[in-house]
């Protein structure tokens, strides 16, 4: 909770008159705490979504979202492998968090104003930038979603993805037959028996099945239009401001060591930096961490563990990855993209 709720009133007008506030060490929260006594993040993921969280052939996962949790861990805990990942599918995966099996969710999951206002959680930052799009097999020979009249689209279930269908269909006076799968794998693998004209999904997702789902990727092609916003990244339970803003921090930390420069094999050269930014960061200048209730080198952990955004982004779902995404607007604001965050002072 607020160190300025453990204030008395009197103090908290003098200090508002004197516009000040007390540097001291937060307190830690019911959250921290209980990851603090079993000893690991309850991190709840998809069932396979590769790039983002899936298991690979020895049954360890991996993905961006599942590098945020391990960077959770190793900020609180001080070992990024001291994570519990949770396998939850859409239906799943909301009252899992309310009910508190998890501590997060790091999910592919978009951020929209009913999930915000109304589910009773905060998503705490956006991990990556998406838009919902179709995949075709190039036989239909059409170059626009607009010319799917009638067309049977296979899509999963519990998702924005089927209310934006419902709403590109509508404003575009197009009908689409939904053919609605409970899980991601039925409904592409549905797509990709014949059962369907087309599929749609974000479009970070097309490019996962025709990178590793697709016999011959050649016979498809990804329409051109996007027709929403997915802001993707991880949420929490309200009611414990201290957690919410430790994840919050703790994906701020990863684009803000990308800012710096600062990676997983160079950061340790930083130690010695003159740069106050860097100091901050690297834990041998102003504490930053008692401010979350961690302490000195929550931030240098973080990336010793998983690295910065970018070397999070180009092993799971960029160049270096089997998808090969390009940035876009997950680029550094610096770069052209939309990726800005606070700075850690």
């Amino acid at each position: 909770m607020s160190l300025l709720r453990h204030t008395s009133l009197r103090q908290r007008v003098i200090l508002a008159a004197l516009g000040l506030t007390l540097a001291l060490p937060a307190w830690a929260g019911k959250t921290l705490d209980a990851i603090r006594e079993r000893g690991k993040v309850q991190c709840g993921v998809s069932t396979g979504v590769a790039g983002f969280s899936a298991p690979d052939s020895q049954g360890r996962w991996t993905g961006l979202d599942v590098d945020v949790c391990r960077a959770l861990a190793a900020a609180v805990l001080g070992d990024g492998d001291k994570v519990n990942f949770v396998p939850l599918n859409s239906q799943q995966r909301f009252t899992s968090l309310q009910s508190g099996q998890v501590d997060l969710l790091s999910r592919n999951t978009s951020w929209t104003l009913t999930r915000d206002a109304s589910l009773g959680f905060h998503f705490a930052a956006v991990t990556y930038y998406d838009g919902q799009g179709f995949l075709v097999p190039k036989k239909l020979k059409v170059s626009s979603a607009r010319q799917l009249r009638n067309a049977q689209v296979c899509i999963q279930s519990g998702t924005t993805t089927e209310k934006n269908l419902s709403d590109f269909s509508r404003s575009q006076g197009v009908p689409f037959k939904p053919v609605v799968y409970d899980s991601f794998e039925a409904a592409f693998k549905a797509f990709f028996s014949g059962r369907c004209q087309a599929y749609t999904t974000d479009a970070s997702g097309l490019a996962i099945l025709l990178n590793k789902e697709a016999s011959h990727p050649e016979d498809y092609m990804i329409l051109p239009e996007l027709i929403s916003k997915e802001p993707l990244g991880p949420l929490v339970r309200r009611g414990d401001d201290e957690w919410f803003a430790i994840v919050k921090w703790t994906v701020f930390a990863l684009l803000e060591a990308e800012e710096l420069g600062l990676t997983q094999g160079n950061i340790d050269s930083f130690r010695t930096s003159n740069s106050p930014s860097i100091q901050r960061f690297v834990g041998t200048g102003e504490d930053m961490g008692k401010l979350l209730g961690l302490d000195k080198a929550w931030s240098y952990r973080i990336v010793k563990t998983v690295g910065n955004y970018g070397e999070v982004y180009e092993r799971n779902v960029g160049a270096k990855s089997l998808l090969k995404l390009p940035r876009g607007p997950n680029r550094l604001w610096s770069q052209g993209g939309l990726m800005y965050v606070p700075p850690i002072r």
